[in-house]
């Protein structure tokens, strides 16, 4: 039989089912993994044995007894260390952080989680407040790419999906502000998925405000389905989350897609790429387009928005450090910088950052009335070298400067898919992008199981 490390939430589930596998051996063989792997590769700030064992056994005995709380009973989890865990400090890779705790509540994902019975492993790294699109924080030190350690993980999911790639967890949640599940599942190879925003409810809400999302980083879109339907239950805590939907995302996964109109962007009419990433994207939407999509090349007809995101994206570092300024020594010198550019930024000019987004939206909105759906790459690079913000000798200033296809769609707060389709000569992976607009989570998701069952990854 296949090693537990290598199965998707899915197949744990039918293992558990017929009794080829426990919740206790299937938990046994990640935290092995992890302790494994993880001194190379840094994805786990904390592990919990003791809490994750006990966990297990109780599953077990619920799957002996032929009564399960949930659709993942038993499978194991990782989490990305800003969402609030009953028992486990949450530090958010700062210095800032108080690790004595009281830690009393879960946030919203993690309660839906433990409610389902899943197995909760342990916090994965983010940077310092999760301000940018690597893994290293001065609190936790660099997280690297399972792929290659050389290179980053990505950010600032990149945690939890070094640990989906590496084996050490079959499903992680993760969230993005400005690419933030999307750029690491494309540098590490693993599917993540970015919500409409307020699909998945946040406790507390994000510093980043509007900007972000929660969302599955997983093995398969399949598994990123049946982890939405856990974790996208409303909460009171949150009042931007949206009301329940009327279907499943397990059930509407495999609804048809054959015959959508799917524009394809190759590089949104402004964005540089690598070729090799432009190659493979090219072939996976015409092999896509061969098995029944009707696609056109075109471009959504927006110029890079960077600059209000850039307000944007400021005015929350800004907001999440105050009463901090005693303390600048001990913060992320890049989120120092940009600590300093946000509170710079006039509330005319953070509102202009908004009515930007607001018009991006609607550019957007008009597009989609022609296409049903946009397909650009993921990242127009492949994981750099790890501990840089930036690539080396690139003379960029910040992140988001290399990331120009995720962004824009946390403005317009639309449902954004990453999948890996293909790898560098270097064996370095590439991501594919999927996005629908608002409030179509679930047909971004169909079209995500389409790709991955034609494109054979």
């Amino acid at each position: 039989m296949t090693h537990p490390t290598e199965l998707t939430a899915l197949q744990l589930v039918a293992a558990y089912t017929s009794g080829e596998l426990s919740p206790v051996e299937v938990t046994a063989a990640a935290i092995s993994a992890i302790a494994e792997r993880d001194g190379e590769v840094n994805a786990f700030c904390l592990v919990d044995e003791e809490a994750a064992l006990s966990a297990a056994r109780k599953s077990e005995a619920r799957w002996s007894g032929n009564y399960t709380k949930g659709l993942l009973d038993g499978v194991p989890v990782a989490v990305k260390d800003v969402f609030r865990t009953a028992g486990w400090p949450t530090l958010r890779g700062s210095l800032l952080a108080d690790a004595a705790g009281p830690w009393p509540d879960d946030s919203p994902a993690v309660g839906k989680m433990r409610d389902d019975g899943m197995v909760l492993l342990g916090k994965t790294t983010t940077p310092e407040l999760a301000w940018k699109g690597v893994t290293d924080s001065p609190r936790t030190g660099v997280t690297r790419n399972p792929v290659d350690t050389t290179r980053t993980a990505g950010g600032s999911s990149g945690g939890s999906a070094a640990a989906v790639a590496a084996g050490m967890a079959p499903l992680a949640i993760g969230t993005d502000g400005g690419g933030s599940i999307r750029i690491p599942a494309s540098f590490c190879g693993v599917v993540g998925f970015k919500p409409t925003h307020g699909r998945v409810p946040m406790y507390p809400i994000s510093p980043f405000g509007p900007l972000a999302h929660a969302g599955p980083i997983t093995r398969t879109v399949e598994d990123a389905a049946l982890l939405m339907d856990i974790i996208a239950l409303p909460d009171h805590r949150d009042p931007t989350s949206l009301p329940p939907t009327l279907t499943t995302y397990r059930g509407e996964v495999r609804r048809d897609v054959v015959g959508l109109d799917v524009a394809y962007s190759p590089t949104l009419g402004y964005v540089e790429v690598d070729p090799q990433i432009e190659a493979a994207v090219a072939a996976a939407v015409q092999a896509l387009a061969e098995a029944g999509l009707n696609v056109s090349v075109a471009d959504p007809g927006f110029a890079d928005p960077i600059d209000a995101f850039e307000v944007l994206w400021a005015t929350g570092a800004a907001g999440s450090l105050r009463g901090h300024e005693k303390d600048r020594g001990l913060v992320d010198p890049g989120l120092a910088d940009m600590w300093e550019r946000g509170l710079a930024v006039s509330a005319v000019d953070y509102l202009a950052a908004r009515q930007a987004s607001v018009d991006l939206g609607l550019v957007m909105g008009r597009f989609h009335e022609r296409y049903n759906l946009l397909i650009t790459p993921t990242t127009p690079i492949p994981a750099f070298i790890a501990g840089h913000d930036v690539p080396v000798d690139s003379g960029m200033r910040w992140w988001a400067q290399w990331t120009p296809f995720t962004y824009p769609f946390n403005m317009t707060q639309q449902p954004a898919l990453s999948i890996p389709i293909g790898k560098t000569t270097e064996g370095l992976p590439i991501g594919m992008q999927i996005i629908g607009p608002r409030h179509s989570d679930d047909l971004v998701l169909a079209a995500g199981l389409f790709a991955e069952r034609v494109l054979g990854f």
